[in-house]
């Protein structure tokens, strides 16, 4: 299928790219119930014009969208909310115990990213992130609910990729907003075994164990269908979760191996190289055909940030 900016799913749900880096890497949804909208993921400041946009297309007033939600403060999924808090000037802002703080104060994130990419590729990334008033924020607990219209959400706190993500399931869609608990799988890399899906750590609070239980939680759900923010909708995943919980343990085996052989100067690079073989090898048992070179283009940032938190999780484990 060509690429869409704006795709419309089932259940009045629009999938909208984020136009982060390249396209098909991080996407947001806007769902539709009765005269009330909500965004969940938001992507970066740079895609709140994007989003803006979709709305004046299908004639949805600002003041329509109710509920601005991010499943977590990463600021490929969060970066966007202060602008569109500005925007939608209706919206309460639902977000996770951990994360109510650094929306209402972002500088914290605004600094750790400033000093990951240099100034200048922070703006070009995320653009920037700009604080929310404190009377505009609702935290969701585990099991908390809100309804749009008569459509209702529920809550899930969902450790383990980071401790301030929470998944949102859908019961109308029998669907699941999973952030990144979820892992990813970019359409590219869909063969005729179905998605590639594989695991996404972070750089400070990857948790082996709570992102396993993370996974079956929602898979217990027994959900239709997952809303991944990297990409896109997702049907069947029950055997793409029975997938991933195992690629979590072969994370956290080969960080180990990885450490064992390896000089901790040395201990990027060689999780890098060792993640790229694996990773290579799991798309080639699946189908996937595209060179190594392409390959290396479409997962070499996640290798990249796999390896960060991996390497993080064997100095503080």
């Amino acid at each position: 299928m060509p690429f869409q900016e704006y795709h419309p799913l089932p259940f009045g749900i629009t999938r909208i790219d984020t136009a982060m880096v390249h396209e098909e890497l991080a996407a947001c949804y806007l769902m539709e119930a009765g005269d009330e909208c909500a965004i969940i993921e938001t992507g970066t400041h740079n895609t709140v014009p994007i989003i803006l946009a979709l709305l004046e297309q299908k004639g949805i007033a600002p003041s329509a969208v109710k509920y601005v939600i991010p499943t977590h403060v990463h600021l490929d999924h969060a970066g966007g909310v202060g602008g569109l808090m500005q925007a939608l000037p209706g919206a309460t802002l639902l977000i996770h115990p951990r994360g109510a703080r650094h929306m209402i104060d972002p500088s914290k994130l605004k600094a750790g990213a400033t000093a990951v990419y240099g100034e200048a590729k922070f703006v070009e990334i995320y653009g920037d992130v700009i604080p929310v008033d404190e009377g505009r924020v609702r935290v969701m607990q585990d099991g908390d609910s809100v309804l749009l219209a008569d459509r209702e959400l529920r809550f899930y706190d969902t450790p383990g990729h980071a401790r301030h993500h929470f998944c949102v399931y859908d019961p109308l869609s029998k669907g699941i907003f999973t952030g990144d608990t979820f892992g990813l799988s970019y359409p590219v890399l869909t063969t005729d075994k179905g998605p590639f899906i594989l695991p996404t750590t972070t750089p400070v609070q990857f948790e082996p164990e709570a992102l396993k239980t993370s996974i079956q939680r929602l898979l217990d759900l027994q959900p239709e269908r997952i809303y991944l923010a990297h990409y896109d909708m997702v049907e069947n995943p029950q055997p793409l979760g029975e997938r991933l919980i195992p690629m979590v343990d072969d994370y956290v085996a080969l960080a180990k191996q990885v450490a064992a052989n390896n000089d901790p100067d040395d201990l990027q690079e060689a999780l890098e190289v060792a993640m790229g073989e694996y990773l290579f090898g799991k798309a080639r048992e699946h189908g996937v055909t595209l060179s190594e070179a392409e390959l290396g283009k479409i997962l070499g940032m996640d290798i990249r940030l796999n390896c960060q938190g991996l390497a993080f999780w064997l100095q503080h484990a």
